[in-house]
């Protein structure tokens, strides 16, 4: 799995930056979309996909040790849908390196 080090790393070698400016650079573009969603709007990202907010209603659960009832509050939850590019990219077989 890639964590935040492996991302700035790989952003700082395909641009030829630092990686002091890759992290801010990620640190910036994290930052909008978490603005963006607060805002309650849909941040689209060409080539990648779209976040948007949804809204869950209050409901109720069960607590799985002692099966009493309670109440799941509502919130808010960030949804990520895959633009097309993303899903072409995925569902295309990738080719075997020859040796």
């Amino acid at each position: 799995m890639a964590g935040k080090a492996d991302v700035i790393n790989a952003i700082a070698d395909q641009a030829g930056i630092s990686k002091k400016e890759a992290a801010a650079a990620f640190d910036a573009f994290v930052g909008y979309i978490t603005d963006t969603c607060q805002r309650g709007d849909r941040c689209a990202i060409p080539g990648l996909g779209s976040f948007s907010v949804t809204q869950r209603k209050a409901r109720e659960g069960r607590n799985p040790r002692t099966k009493e009832k309670i109440t799941i509050p509502a919130s808010k939850n960030v949804r990520f849908k895959a633009g097309k590019d993303l899903r072409d990219v995925m569902n295309t077989p990738k080719k075997a390196k020859k040796r």
